[in-house]
């Protein structure tokens, strides 16, 4: 579906976004590994996530969708059902990548996940290399991508560096070590998102960090009370993003969460000049067991080029595109550095995103790990291919809003992976 996005006047109004996908993911497959029903309010209803839902209720979570919730009716920690066919995880890469810790300490049970095309090309050795030195089995086409099998086996805790600071691959070996003997940790190059631990800290789970250390130790069971999913930073990133680029524009983002490992993108925004105000939360100490909600309210204002230095990068690595965008109207460069990571994202995030707003008329270039925008031009317009890639669609979207001419999306439905509604939220912004 090809969608025309134009620039017609300011952004104004007061909206709620869409559920946190990340925290999503996480809800659904925490609570089909507790014993007792656990209610999710606010879960967000999008392709991603729904995903996971289909896959919890393939491993015999019972999952009842109501009006304003649903109930996820788990296992246990240690009785995933066996599925009568692969485990389809659409396009979701968090669920490819965590589910695995879930798995690898069913001993007994063998499973097979598979996914969509894009997700066929998106490596698992990353995970699969840690599960391993725990004493799993995992067999991967071609050694290293999706369809690949899980053989449960018993786990022993292992210390595991991160060679890339990686959410995902973090919380797969926290997911396996509630069924390892003995400690499992992580080391952290450096943060990353800490959603796992503060949820595994609500489920009552032994779990501890000491610097760049997480420790967590094996679990008989979990319990879980309610959940709530407050809203996600990185899909209010692009109506924030259209605020401060398009003149006179004014939003309020409300319940919004504001964890200090997921609003890295709110701090670069503030540090390139834009208007920025809400109680963003600052490093806590220890493992909190809940998430901050905030209100932002964001406006247009003047930009300056900046630097995203590489212990940034995992704070705001699906907003970098919008990063290259803001850079192209900014006075000054705009430079993205360590930031490797965005080739193995839906689409090579570094390349389509460098080609994208080049074709849009912007000074762009690609680097290794990361890109330099040459800004204060602004953007012409055109023709923007998403690739099948929600974060692409979204940025061409707000390219159009912001540019002079006009930019058409072509593979526009691909924002309904994390934001079913962007298009209509957008437009009433501008009524």
């Amino acid at each position: 579906m090809n969608v025309r996005f134009a620039p017609d006047g300011p952004l104004r109004g007061t909206i709620a976004v869409p559920a946190d996908k990340s925290l999503s993911h996480r809800a659904a497959l925490m609570a089909a590994m507790t014993d007792e029903p656990v209610p999710i309010t606010g879960y967000l209803d999008a392709a991603d996530t729904n995903s996971t839902l289909d896959a919890v209720a393939a491993l015999g979570a019972l999952v009842e969708r109501r009006a304003e919730s649903l109930v996820v009716r788990g296992v246990g920690l240690r009785a995933a059902a066996p599925a009568a066919a692969p485990i389809d995880v659409g396009n979701a890469g968090t669920l490819m990548r965590l589910l695995p810790g879930w798995l690898a300490g069913q001993d007994g049970g063998s499973w097979t996940v598979d996914g969509d095309a894009s997700i066929r090309r998106r490596p698992v050795d990353r995970v699969a290399a840690p599960l391993a030195e725990m004493g799993a089995r995992i067999a991967a086409r071609d050694g290293r991508f999706p369809p690949f099998t899980i053989t449960g086996s018993p786990l022993a805790g292992i210390e595991y560096e991160l060679p890339v600071a990686s959410a995902q691959v973090k919380s797969c070996v926290l997911l396996a070590g509630l069924l390892a003997s003995g400690p499992t940790t992580v080391v952290e190059p450096i943060p990353t998102r800490d959603h796992t631990e503060r949820m595994f800290a609500a489920a009552g789970v032994r779990i501890a960090r000491d610097g760049d250390r997480i420790t967590v130790a094996a679990q008989d069971e979990l319990e879980l009370g309610p959940l709530h999913v407050p809203g996600d930073p990185s899909s209010a990133a692009f109506i924030a993003a259209a605020a401060v680029l398009v003149p006179r524009s004014r939003i309020v983002l409300d319940g919004m969460a504001a964890n200090w490992t997921r609003t890295g993108f709110f701090r670069i925004l503030q540090r390139m000049g834009a208007v920025v105000v809400g109680p963003l939360e600052e490093r806590p100490d220890g493992i909190p067991d809940s998430e901050p909600v905030a209100e932002i309210d964001v406006a247009h204002g003047p930009l300056v080029g900046t630097t995203v230095e590489p212990e940034e990068v995992p704070l705001a690595i699906d907003e970098l595109p919008l990063v290259a965008l803001l850079g192209c109207f900014a006075e000054g460069t705009t430079i993205v550095r360590g930031a490797q990571e965005l080739r193995f994202k839906e689409s090579d995030r570094i390349a389509a995103v460098v080609d994208g707003l080049r074709g849009l008329g912007a000074t762009i270039e690609a680097t290794e790990d990361g890109f330099v925008v040459e800004g204060d031009r602004g953007l012409r317009g055109g023709t923007i291919d998403a690739h099948g890639d929600h974060r692409l669609a979204m940025l061409g979207a707000v390219a159009g809003i912001a540019s002079r001419e006009g930019v058409e999306v072509v593979g526009m439905e691909a924002a309904a992976v994390s934001y079913p509604g962007f298009e209509a939220d957008i437009a009433a912004l501008r009524s």
